[in-house]
């Protein structure tokens, strides 16, 4: 997996690849990734990466020029066809690595669990490229010409482009091959249209608060069960769309759907005492 992302601050970027597990894997080679500065592509004395928007307005648009010779240093392509007399540096640039441009903006579409799958599964054969923005955005020319997807973390605005830029990365690599044991991402949250059950370790009593007996029982088809309907209660109670869109698109078996219909008529009867 080849990760590159555009930035004026790498050191963000450095620093989140340099812990964790996400380090581990760098080590292992199983991820690959670049910080592009940016500004190492503004050509006057000052760097300048930024300036007024047309138009008026408040704040600074990040200038289109700094980051297209980012972009097609890092190796994206132009979607839309050069006009006549415009400078364009495709030939210069390898067409046997394939790229994909995401733009990271509030006004993109919303980022979830089902897209971390998709873009770990493309990035497997793709280069992944995040464009983090800045101030009050980046020049629209940009967008349109080299990026294939805008994303948003959340209906919230953020001042660092590379916030949002980390949130997708880590719902994405941890999808790779080898990084995680695959046992760790079949029951977490929004695997199979649910979110994940509680879950406790030592000691058993903490705060007179005790673990559940059934944890404690060894009965492993027990604790299925249980982690089942505790999947369904969580759900029902804090994401009661998840289990409408699960009904609606039949992502449950019939074991889930039996426990729903129990946690709802459950749930209808404590509410009626």
């Amino acid at each position: 997996m080849r990760l590159t992302v555009l930035t004026l601050f790498p050191e963000i970027i450095d620093a989140y690849f340099a812990s964790s597990i996400i380090a581990k894997a760098v080590k292992k080679e199983i991820i690959g990734y670049r910080a592009v500065n940016i500004r190492d592509f503004a050509l006057d004395k000052h760097k300048t990466c930024d300036d007024a928007p047309y138009g008026g307005g408040a704040g600074m648009l990040m200038l289109a020029e700094p980051l297209s010779r980012a972009l097609e240093f890092a190796g994206a392509k132009k979607k839309l066809p050069v006009k006549a007399g415009s400078r364009d540096n495709s030939e210069s640039r390898s067409d046997k690595i394939l790229t994909h441009v995401i733009y990271l903006s509030p006004a993109g579409r919303l980022f979830n669990q089902k897209r971390a799958q998709e873009l770990s599964e493309l990035a497997k054969t793709t280069e992944l490229i995040f464009i983090c923005g800045r101030y009050e955005g980046i020049d629209q020319r940009i967008i349109d010409l080299y990026a294939d997807e805008e994303l948003s973390v959340g209906d919230y605005v953020l001042s660092s482009g590379e916030a949002a830029a980390l949130v997708l990365i880590d719902a994405v690599y941890r999808l790779a091959d080898r990084v995680l044991r695959p046992e760790s991402l079949t029951e977490e949250s929004f695997s199979g249209g649910l979110l994940e059950y509680p879950q406790y370790t030592r000691p058993e009593v903490f705060d007179t608060m005790k673990v559940p007996e059934v944890l404690l029982s060894g009965h492993h088809e027990h604790i299925r069960r249980w982690r089942l309907k505790k999947r369904v209660e969580k759900t029902l109670a804090v994401r009661p769309e998840l289990v409408k869109k699960g009904l609606e698109e039949n992502l449950f078996n019939g074991e889930t759907v039996k426990t729903i219909d129990e946690v709802r008529n459950n749930n209808e009867r404590n509410s009626c005492d």
